[in-house]
């Protein structure tokens, strides 16, 4: 079920920050207080092959977010400590070094399970332990949240675990995102800023659908 359109779940969830403090972040919280939009990345484990590549490109990228009044955290199911050691990995030994941003460590998986991001297969109940028992990794998918300035999610997207996410679309969609907030009109397929956008009528979709 889509989250677009409603708030964020406002519960907070432990985190780490690039010196090694233990936090807690509340998502809703950090784009309502700090009147900023949030872009939250979920990626499935530390330690593994496509992950530090997204968690690089978003450092990369880190200054580019903050031009555009953006928070960025990423997150896991992973421990602080399994984030810290990681945070102290070289990057040409597979490590996140030199990522600054902080990382939310869902062990609990109370956030991701509301967000319905963890790969699980099936549950079954099992009479004989009586538990449920599942099947799959149960760790999250390459999920992507963007949340306004009120804590309403605006973007949502969903990569299965191989399928690394390409970084300038996030900066686009807030461009876009920002361009409706400020100048009131709608942004058309491929729009990128310091290009035409248009107003929300038929006139407006036909004069644009007439130079372009």
């Amino acid at each position: 079920m889509s989250l677009v359109g409603k708030k964020f779940p406002n519960i907070a969830v432990d985190a780490i920050s690039e010196m090694g403090d233990n936090l807690k972040i509340n998502i809703f919280e950090e784009a309502v207080n700090n009147n900023k939009k949030v872009l939250l990345f979920w990626y499935p484990k530390d330690f593994t092959f496509v992950c530090p590549t997204e968690l690089h490109a978003f450092q990369a990228a880190l200054g580019e977010f903050e031009k555009r009044n953006t928070i960025v955290i990423g997150a896991s199911c992973d421990t602080n400590e399994v984030h810290f050691a990681w945070l102290n990995t070289p990057k040409n030994n597979g490590g996140i070094e030199g990522v600054t941003y902080p990382l939310l460590a869902d062990t609990n998986r109370n956030l991701s399970s509301i967000l319905g991001i963890l790969d699980v297969e099936t549950a079954g109940y099992n009479e004989e332990t009586d538990s449920v028992l599942l099947e799959g990794s149960n760790v999250t998918y390459r999920a992507t949240y963007l949340v306004d300035e009120t804590g309403k999610i605006f973007h949502e997207s969903v990569n299965d675990m191989p399928l690394g996410r390409n970084v300038n679309e996030y900066l686009r969609l807030i461009d876009a995102y920002t361009h409706v907030q400020t100048k009131g009109e709608v942004c058309p397929a491929n729009w990128e800023e310091g290009k035409e956008a248009m107003t929300a009528d038929r006139t407006g979709v036909a004069s644009y659908l007439s130079v372009n």
